[in-house]
């Protein structure tokens, strides 16, 4: 049990830590921001994915609570575990930060300055939705591919939050958002509620999605 809990927590560090760390420390592009996410959540995925199922981020989570691929009290565990993994990760890069004289209150955290609130709120709800119903439908007993689902799934990140970047900051994950924002303060902790609901609502819809189409016993 406990075995699961750690692979849970250190797969969502990884996805944090080298996530907004191609944004601040690398100063990255949108290209190599996406690719840092995606490429981040397939090395998780076939490092710890064994382990616990592999799902770091707490949308995963209620997917696969839905659709019985796991259990309440294991739920509940592996999302605390996320957040804080997210939050250990994000205290790393503030730490990172200062050393190089940058601005602390810049952290990768996700925020839409550029849109309405109910228009990124619909942004996350999509972005997630493609994103949890790619991973139901991969990660399927009846008609999945294992062997090809890290790989997959970190691919389909990847190009998500490249379209999301510039209205988002394109998060999909509630873990991903509130490690930066408690961190960073300002408007990212403001509308991170935003970040919490959007992407469960994404994951709500998915796993219905994904049981029309077959993806459970």
């Amino acid at each position: 049990m406990r075995q699961k809990y750690l692979a849970e927590f250190f797969g969502t560090f990884m996805l944090v830590f080298l996530g907004t760390g191609a944004v601040t420390v690398a100063a990255g592009n949108t290209l190599t921001i996406g690719l840092a996410f995606g490429l981040a959540i397939t090395v998780s995925a076939y490092a710890f994915g064994g382990i616990s199922g592999g799902h770091f981020n707490p949308a995963v989570t209620t997917a696969m609570l839905m659709n019985r691929r796991i259990n309440g009290r294991d739920a509940l565990g592996y999302v605390i575990a996320q957040v804080l993994g997210a939050t250990v990760a994000s205290a790393f890069m503030k730490l990172f930060v200062s050393g190089l004289g940058l601005a602390t209150n810049q952290l990768g955290q996700t925020d839409f300055p550029k849109i309405s609130t109910g228009l990124a709120f619909l942004v996350e709800v999509l972005v997630t939705f493609l994103f949890l119903l790619v991973i139901l439908n991969v990660t399927s007993d009846r008609h999945g591919n294992g062997d090809f689902a890290g790989l997959t799934i970190g691919v389909t990140l990847a190009f998500l939050i490249i379209v999301a970047l510039n209205l988002t900051g394109g998060s999909l994950n509630p873990a991903r958002s509130f490690g930066p924002a408690i961190f960073a303060g300002g408007s990212a902790l403001s509308h991170l509620w935003l970040y919490i609901l959007a992407p469960e609502v994404g994951a709500i819809l998915a796993a219905l999605v994904a049981r029309v189409m077959g993806s459970e016993e």
